[in-house]
C-alpha cells in the first residue's frame, strides 16, 4: 500500500523526514532513551523497542506485540522521539480531562479506549491480569482489578476495571502519571491506549 495514500502514511511519511533530520544525541538527552549500536531503544510494556537511525524503521525484542510495531505504534513513537521529552513523575495521576485538550475530547476517548477496555476484559479479570502482568504491568490501587504499566521516559499508564454485576455493566478507568504531558498530547494519549488495549489482547491468553 502507497504511504501517502493511506490514512496513517501521510504523517507516518512526514513524521519520519523529521526524525532523519535529528541529532540521535540530542534525541536520547532528552528522552533518556538508550543511543545503541542499532539505534534508539524505547522500553516500553516491558518491551525494547529500537528505532533505527537516521532512517526510521521499528524493530521489537522477542515476544514483542504486533501491536507496538504497528503504524498507529510508530506514529505515537516518532512523536515521542521528536517531541517529547522525560520528566520527572509528581506524585499524582490525572485522568484524561485533566490533561490539556482532554475535555473536548473525552467523549472520543471514552469510545475508543474506556468503553473498549471494559468492553474487552470487564467479564473476564483474570484475562486482563495475566496480559497485564506480561507486558510488565504491576498491581495498582482502584477498581476491581487495576494495573500500571510502564512507558518511555518514566511515563505510567493506569488501567483500571469494574467488573460490574447484575445491575451495572463492567466499567474502565484510564488514568496518566503526571508526567506524561511532557510527553504526548491527548490525541497521542488516545492512540496510546487503543495500542494498549491491542497489546493486551494478544497477551491474554
Amino acid at each position: 500500500m502507497d504511504l501517502v495514500n493511506n490514512k496513517e502514511g501521510r504523517p507516518l511519511a512526514h513524521y519520519r523526514e523529521l526524525y532523519a533530520q535529528m541529532d540521535p544525541s540530542e534525541v536520547s538527552a532528552r528522552t533518556h532513551c538508550v543511543c545503541a549500536a542499532g539505534g534508539l531503544e524505547i522500553p516500553i510494556f516491558g518491551h525494547t523497542l529500537t528505532a533505527a537511525v537516521p532512517d526510521f524503521k521499528l524493530t521489537g525484542d522477542s515476544g514483542c506485540p504486533a501491536a507496538l510495531l504497528a503504524a498507529p505504534c510508530e506514529i505515537l513513537i516518532l512523536r515521542w522521539l521528536i517531541n517529547g521529552r522525560a520528566a520527572p513523575f509528581g506524585g499524582k495521576f490525572l485522568s484524561y480531562r485533566e490533561i490539556p485538550w482532554g475535555n473536548v475530547y473525552d467523549a472520543n476517548f471514552n469510545g475508543r479506549c474506556r468503553l473498549r477496555l471494559s468492553g474487552t476484559f470487564g467479564r473476564d479479570l483474570d484475562s486482563f491480569s495475566r496480559a497485564a502482568r506480561r507486558l510488565c504491568g504491576y498491581p495498582a490501587p482502584g477498581g476491581d482489578s487495576a494495573f500500571d504499566l510502564p512507558l518511555p521516559g518514566g511515563n505510567t499508564l493506569r488501567l483500571i476495571i469494574y467488573s460490574g454485576d447484575e445491575e451495572f455493566s463492567p466499567a474502565a478507568q484510564i488514568l496518566f502519571s503526571d508526567n506524561i504531558t511532557a510527553a504526548w498530547s491527548a490525541e497521542d494519549l488516545a492512540v496510546l491506549g487503543e495500542v494498549a488495549i491491542r497489546a493486551l489482547s494478544e497477551k491474554r491468553n
